[in-house]
């Protein structure tokens, strides 16, 4: 499998956060959006940003901005398939995605992910945080994801499906483990107090 491309999700509504563009957010040096980016540009062979809106609001990140293609806010699906779309443009077979608002997720992300599906022989990877007492759960917008299967997903969204594992289970979907320890690495930012964990985290880290 040649390297995948990557799509970064912000097309959400940051209900919790007041709304507005929560990568935005501003987070050590930086912001939410630019640690994303930071991490997931070594592991991929292009990145594209999946946000609704104005796109010029984010021209100062040199990403193309790739909005939904399906109306009505249909969630991190609706994001996975503008990003297959746009990596089948580039000519790669597969894209990986990563949510705008999780910082501190695994620099070996995409590795482990096609590590799995190759592995599994399945055509789709999920992470997964690898929880002591309740086993693997499923981090559904970090992903691989084959660009073969985007006019599936389109009819499926078009249907009304919106729940991603419920459409990565129709097609079968490795799971790529990551150890919840010493903290959660897909912990992603909702909440004020979030933010404020995660420049905790940040500091430690540094």
């Amino acid at each position: 499998m040649t390297r995948p491309a990557g799509i970064i999700l912000a097309g959400g509504l940051a209900t919790r956060m007041g709304g507005g563009d929560k990568g935005r957010l501003p987070l050590g040096d930086g912001t939410l959006l630019s640690h994303v980016t930071q991490r997931l540009a070594p592991q991929v062979a292009a990145i594209a940003l999946n946000a609704n809106g104005d796109p010029a609001r984010f021209a100062d990140t040199g990403l193309p901005v790739l909005p939904d293609s399906i109306d009505g806010y249909a969630g991190p699906l609706a994001g996975v398939l503008a990003g297959m779309d746009w990596a089948a443009q580039t000519g790669a077979t597969h894209v990986v995605s990563a949510a705008a608002d999780t910082p501190f997720f695994p620099h070996d992300l995409v590795d482990r992910l096609m590590i799995a599906a190759q592995r599994e022989g399945t055509p789709i990877a999920l992470a997964a945080t690898l929880d002591p007492q309740r086993g693997a759960l499923r981090q559904p917008t970090f992903g691989l994801w084959p660009v073969a299967l985007r006019d599936d997903l389109r009819a499926a969204l078009n249907d009304g499906l919106r729940k991603v594992v419920l459409w990565t289970d129709k097609h079968g979907a490795a799971l790529a483990s990551f150890p919840a320890t010493p903290h959660d690495p897909f912990f992603n930012v909702n909440t004020p107090d979030d933010l404020t964990r995660a420049e905790t985290l940040l500091e430690a880290a540094s």
